[in-house]
C-alpha cells in the first residue's frame, strides 16, 4: 500500500485526474490523503466532492477553511462571498448526502507517525493535544452544526491558553488547525498575514514566523503533512510536508508518496483565479 497526499485541489477536478493517472494510482493497494480544502475558487467543486466521497475507504480527507465555509453557508451560518464557486454544490439533488459526508470528515488524522492538517500547530501543541482539540471540534460538528458556525467566524482569541471554553475555545482551534501560517513562540496569530513567510529577526521574541519553524514546537516528534499555503509553495523538510502548490491560482497540483519518499509529481493547473485569497 502507498499513501498519496495531495494538496488543496479547491474544485479543479481535471487537475486531479490528471494527477491520480500520473501517480499510478490503484484502489487496490493505495490510499489518497487530501489536506482539505477539496472545493471553492475552482470550476467544479460539486463533481470534485462527487469523485472523493466515491473513493471510499481509498480518500483520507480533512477539513480545510474552504471545506467548513461552505458548510456554514449551506446551514445559513454564513453567505455566500463573490468569489465562491459553491452553488452547484447548494442546489444539486445529492447536496444533503455531500454535506454530510463532508461534516463527518476529521479536522486531524494521524497514523504511522505522521499527523495530517489543513494548515498548522500553535507551538504549545502537541501531537496528542492538538488531536484531542480537534475531537472536541468535530463532536461540535456532529451535535450542533448550526451553532458552532454561528460564532466559527472571527479572529479572535488570537493566543493560546489552556483557560479558553465553550465558543471562544472551538473557534481558536479552528482557526488554528485551518487558518494558521504564522505565530509566535507564546502560541499568537495573526490570520491577516499572507504571501511570503515574514522575515524573522532574532531580538523579536514576538516576532511572527511560519508555524512550523518555531523551535519550541512540541508537535516535532511526528511528520506533519498540511496545505493552505500556497504563497510558501512545496515545502519538503524532516518531519515536514507542505503540498499548497497554488493549483487554482495557475499553479500546480502535487502528490507526493509519504512511504517511500520518491520525487513529488505535480500537474500544471489552469489559473481559475488571480487575487490570493485565504
Amino acid at each position: 500500500m502507498t499513501r498519496y497526499a495531495i494538496g488543496d485541489v479547491q474544485g479543479c477536478l481535471e487537475e486531479l485526474r490528471t494527477l491520480i493517472s500520473r501517480i499510478g494510482f490503484s484502489a487496490d493497494r493505495d490510499r489518497l490523503w487530501f489536506v482539505g480544502d477539496l472545493v471553492n475558487r475552482g470550476p467544479r467543486s460539486l463533481e470534485t466532492l462527487r469523485f472523493v466521497r466515491a473513493l471510499g475507504d481509498n480518500a483520507v480527507v480533512v477539513l480545510g477553511n474552504h471545506d467548513l465555509h461552505l458548510l456554514a453557508v449551506a446551514f445559513g451560518s454564513r453567505r455566500s462571498r463573490k468569489s465562491d464557486t459553491l452553488d452547484d454544490i447548494l442546489e444539486a439533488h445529492d447536496r444533503d448526502a455531500l454535506l454530510e459526508w463532508l461534516l463527518t470528515r476529521p479536522l486531524i488524522h494521524r497514523e504511522d507517525g505522521d499527523l495530517m492538517v489543513h494548515a498548522g500547530l500553535v507551538p504549545q501543541w502537541s501531537a496528542e493535544l492538538a488531536a484531542t482539540l480537534a475531537a472536541e471540534v468535530e463532536s461540535a460538528l456532529r451535535k450542533d452544526p448550526g451553532k458552532l458556525f454561528d460564532h466559527m467566524y472571527g479572529d479572535e482569541p488570537n493566543r493560546w491558553s489552556e483557560s479558553l471554553t465553550g465558543t471562544e475555545r472551538l473557534r481558536f482551534v479552528i482557526n488554528v488547525l485551518t487558518r494558521l501560517r504564522v505565530c509566535t513562540t507564546e502560541g499568537r496569530y495573526d490570520l491577516k498575514m499572507k504571501g511570503k513567510p515574514p522575515e524573522f529577526h532574532k531580538a523579536g521574541e514576538q516576532a511572527f514566523r511560519p508555524w512550523f519553524e518555531i523551535e519550541s514546537r512540541k508537535s516535532r516528534d511526528v511528520r506533519i503533512v498540511f496545505g493552505h499555503w500556497s504563497a510558501l509553495g512545496l515545502v519538503l523538510a524532516p518531519a515536514l510536508v507542505g503540498l499548497d502548490t497554488g493549483c487554482v491560482w495557475g499553479g500546480a497540483l502535487t502528490a507526493y508518496d509519504l512511504d517511500t519518499h520518491r520525487k513529488p509529481i505535480s500537474t500544471p493547473c489552469n489559473g481559475y483565479q488571480t487575487l490570493e485569497g485565504d
